[in-house]
């Protein structure tokens, strides 16, 4: 269970958790928590430390100590340590599993799923770390032209510093480990700031890596109120790369961090479009699979279907007799929509479905809402007046627009100010291909949803959506900076030999 045995020093009293630094776990000074609310329930579920100003700054204190001191550590040793933390974490997936059906109401299955799927991505890191930065470059001058050969460059990868890792409450275990593994790899340490809803996952995961025996101060965990440490963790000196993803706090961010490499997965409106030629069956059960998962709580969420005007009809009935069939209800009994993850998302959501209605789109379900459970809707005969076609729901509310060109479809995706993915469904890869190219998103699936996965793959997202590019491989590099060291000989007077 949560918070006991094996976790059980991360617990204070009841449901209160510490947070983490210099490989302890501790109280705050401020003597405040935060509550973190069940969306099931709506009900106070945990409460974390509200860590202050000054604790922030003695972390970054400790990370830097640290960092110094890991980045000599032996590159087999950082690789060691990590495979085993990740056999730690996946051997106790079920008690994180369990915080994460209660703080975000990921459904059951779902949830052990993220834990081991997190686990296998922290065991490839370590893998890929050791071939990526176990090898550097060696260059020589007379390559270029009016240089003779009396220069010998030698490059390597070195750490950046301090990484601040903030990861989003839909995957806070996930996409945690997507930026520490990295991270820790490439001889850096690590301040990571959890989202709330998703903090007592996190305090649990990264208890798993204090576990492991990595040094102290190398990886810290700090909790608290965005509007009291938010800004003065982004802006703080002591950091020298930021890996955030979320929402259009991101923006902000960028526009504060300064002059530090930055990573930052954004927001998505990812624009399914579907020729005539399409496999609609197989376009329904994607649609369902992209737009409804996680109760459309994914910024890799199908969120808006463009469909040629010719199969519409066909395709909104298969769509309908699929959303007919999804199960709605609490993630303890694993159902396909589960609560959205707060009482704001909900309200928002519902914001756009009454636009959507006022300006007359076709309701394909009738809509329902019982406190932050919203049943799924499709919306037919939407129109790019509405605010759903172009707003992301973070929801089980999907619009349909019907499009009477491919031109039309391209042209509604790259209108959009984001740009993280998009699909195409067609039979015909030569469309494909030339669709993929018009599209402006950092990826294109062909005949499949939008998904984040496989972790080794490149991920990144273009104008709103982000910027720097995200899976284990160019995360690494991301991290890391390169080392030239040049070695210069004196010009010979004679030939040699």
């Amino acid at each position: 269970m949560a918070g006991t045995g094996l976790f059980a020093e991360i617990l204070d009293g009841e449901h209160v958790y510490k947070y983490y630094a210099d490989g302890e776990w501790k109280k705050s000074t401020s003597g405040k928590t935060v509550a973190i609310i069940n969306p099931t329930t709506r009900k106070t579920q945990y409460k974390v430390q509200a860590c202050s100003q000054e604790e922030v700054n003695k972390v970054m204190d400790l990370a830097k100590t640290a960092q110094k001191l890991w980045a000599k550590t032996p590159l087999w040793k950082r690789a060691e340590l990590l495979h085993k933390a990740a056999a730690i974490l996946k051997e106790h997936k079920a008690p994180i599993a369990e915080c994460l059906v209660k703080e975000i109401a990921k459904p059951a299955k779902d949830s052990v799923t993220e834990v081991v799927r997190s686990g296998d991505l922290v065991s490839y890191t370590a893998e890929e770390g050791v071939r990526i930065l176990g090898e550097g470059k060696f260059l020589v001058s007379d390559s270029f032209p009016g240089n003779e050969r009396t220069k010998y460059c030698l490059t390597s990868k070195i750490p950046l510093g301090v990484v601040l890792a903030i990861p989003p409450f839909n995957y806070p275990v996930n996409l945690a480990v997507s930026k520490i593994a990295p991270a820790l790899i490439a001889g850096n340490s690590i301040v990571l700031k959890p989202p709330t809803q998703g903090a007592v996952s996190c305090l649990h995961m990264v208890h798993c890596f204090h576990l492991a025996g990595f040094p102290k101060g190398l990886i810290n965990c700090v909790t608290g109120k965005g509007s009291e440490i938010g800004d003065f963790l982004t802006m703080h000196p002591g950091v020298n790369c930021i890996s955030f993803t979320g929402g259009d706090t991101g923006i902000a961010i960028s526009k504060k961090a300064g002059m530090i490499p930055l990573q930052m997965e954004l927001g998505g409106k990812d624009a399914c479009i579907v020729l005539e030629d399409a496999d609609l069956d197989l376009v329904a059960a994607n649609i369902i699979k992209g737009g409804f998962s996680y109760s459309g709580q994914r910024c890799t969420a199908v969120k808006v279907v463009l469909v040629m005007e010719s199969v519409a009809d066909s395709l909104v009935e298969k769509v309908k007799a699929k959303v007919a069939k999804l199960t709605v209800g609490p993630p303890e009994d694993d159902c396909d929509i589960t609560p959205v993850v707060s009482e704001s998302s909900a309200n928002y959501i519902e914001g756009l479905v009454k636009d959507a209605k006022e300006k007359g789109a076709t309701f394909c379900q009738e809509y329902k809402r019982e406190g932050n459970l919203i049943w799924p809707l499709l919306l037919d005969n939407v129109r790019p007046d509405m605010r759903i076609a172009w707003e992301e729901p973070f929801g089980p509310v999907l619009p349909v627009l019907r499009i009477n060109s491919v031109e039309e479809g391209i042209h509604h995706c790259n209108a959009s100010n984001f740009g993280l993915q998009g699909c195409i469904f067609t039979k015909d890869i030569n469309k494909a291909m030339l669709i993929s190219d018009a599209m402006e998103t950092g990826t294109v699936q062909i005949n499949s949803a939008p998904a984040r996965g496989p972790d080794h793959f490149p991920f990144q997202g273009i104008k709103d959506s982000g910027i720097g590019s995200q899976g284990i491989t160019n995360s690494i590099n991301m991290m890391t900076k390169v080392k030239t060291t040049v070695i210069n000989l004196p010009t010979p007077s004679y030939t040699m030999g």
